[in-house]
């Protein structure tokens, strides 16, 4: 079975280099439900629900919820886990705020319009960030195939066997935020939807601008889980309680991934806040989008953390120095990877299942991709006890 619905390192390089045609406030904090009925609360929320505490942009920052310090078991050892999730163990992160939503085109429409940025997908590629991706003594590709651009999803028309990600993504000359599927493709009454098309370098001048930073592997982790202990998803241990769907993620009663059929409607992203929010009040933490984390990709950092720690929780990992990703023969193992997190659309039971808050997947930081987006976390003052106290008083 494969488990990745991101072609992780041959996406925008490998096709290029093989032609390139292949290639708020307070009032709302009672309206959230904690719906983790079938997980067990975390040891940081005493067996309580945790407090769900937004930020009123006047002492606390707007459109972010205050994530609480806490121990938490990162990681997992479910059978559903792949082996770079294991094993879980203990980490002790600091509080911070995150984004209540992953960063919407309207957002990043304002910092373009403000700071005129051209993001990397907007960009002739650089040959020399393209080379490190690929097997030694790959030739450079002619000009004519460096042209801007970035990877999306297209599918197929009939069921293929999942081992060649060149038959369902397509590297799409034009395709950029405001283009994501390529010209011709809009985002014009989307303004509500995660932005795409974003490369790790994109969202670190984002941060700066917005004056936040980009969340750690395991302060990502932490907030997906909502005070849930060692839950499947970010709302329990059943995939659909009730039949119903808590999360975009491919839908089973469509044709088999990657089979696109238009009868069967679109295959995209979905408006943020189109499920429940997590026991944080955070929305699509899983599925939708993968989003960026700050951490370099090690398939091996988890069982290398576990077994210096000794049981001991680990305080605020900051992730490896570099890389090291072996799924691709003949890519250098130690080519740059960056963490994502949180799976997307395109994720499902067969294939991917990765819309849960311990699956991590590798990608490369100078590949925009059409279901890849972020969220941004800020270290601004915890929130006043007085503060805490009026939101846990708000019914819910």
């Amino acid at each position: 079975m494969a488990f990745t619905s991101t072609p992780r390192n041959i996406p925008r390089k490998w096709l290029l280099a093989a032609g390139g045609a292949l290639a708020a406030s307070l009032t709302v904090a009672g309206a959230y439900a904690w719906y983790g009925f079938d997980a067990t609360p975390s040891s940081g929320t005493h067996g309580k629900p945790p407090v769900v505490i937004l930020g009123d942009g006047a002492t606390t920052p707007k459109g972010m919820a205050w994530i609480p310090p806490g121990v938490f078991q990162m990681g997992s050892d479910s059978k559903m886990a792949r082996t770079d999730e294991k094993p879980a163990h203990p980490v002790r992160v600091q509080g911070f705020w995150m984004d209540v939503t992953d960063v919407t085109n309207d957002q990043f429409a304002a910092f373009v319009h403000q700071t005129g940025y051209v993001t990397t997908a907007e960009q002739k590629p650089d040959w020399n960030a393209i080379r490190v991706q690929l097997p030694p003594g790959t030739p450079k590709p002619p000009d004519d195939v460096l042209v801007p651009g970035g990877m999306v999803f297209v599918g197929t028309a009939k069921p293929v066997r999942l081992t060649d990600y060149s038959q369902w993504w397509r590297y799409v000359p034009g395709a950029d935020w405001r283009h994501p599927q390529g010209p011709g493709s809009s985002i014009e009454g989307k303004g509500d939807y995660p932005v795409v098309q974003i490369s790790y370098t994109d969202v670190q001048a984002y941060a700066k601008w917005a004056g936040k930073r980009m969340p750690t592997e395991a302060e990502w982790e932490h907030a997906a889980r909502g005070g849930l202990e060692q839950a499947d998803y970010a709302w329990g241990n059943q995939l659909e309680p009730d039949g119903k769907p808590m999360a975009n993620y491919w839908d089973s009663s469509r044709p088999p991934f990657p089979v696109v059929d238009p009868r069967s409607g679109a295959v995209g992203t979905m408006q943020v806040k189109s499920f429940l929010p997590n026991g944080y009040g955070l929305y699509d933490m899983t599925g939708n989008v993968w989003q960026w984390v700050a951490d370099w990709y090690d398939a091996r950092y988890f069982a290398k953390q576990a077994q210096s720690a000794k049981g001991k929780p680990i305080d605020d990992p900051r992730g490896p120095d570099t890389s090291y990703d072996p799924s691709t023969p003949g890519v250098p193992v130690h080519a740059p990877k960056r963490v994502i997190r949180g799976g997307s659309f395109l994720c499902n039971e067969s294939y991917c299942l990765s819309y849960r808050p311990s699956a991590r997947m590798a990608a490369d930081p100078d590949s925009p991709m059409s279901h890849i987006g972020f969220r941004l976390v800020q270290d601004a003052p915890a929130p006043t006890a007085a503060y805490v106290a009026a939101a846990s008083r708000r019914p819910g």
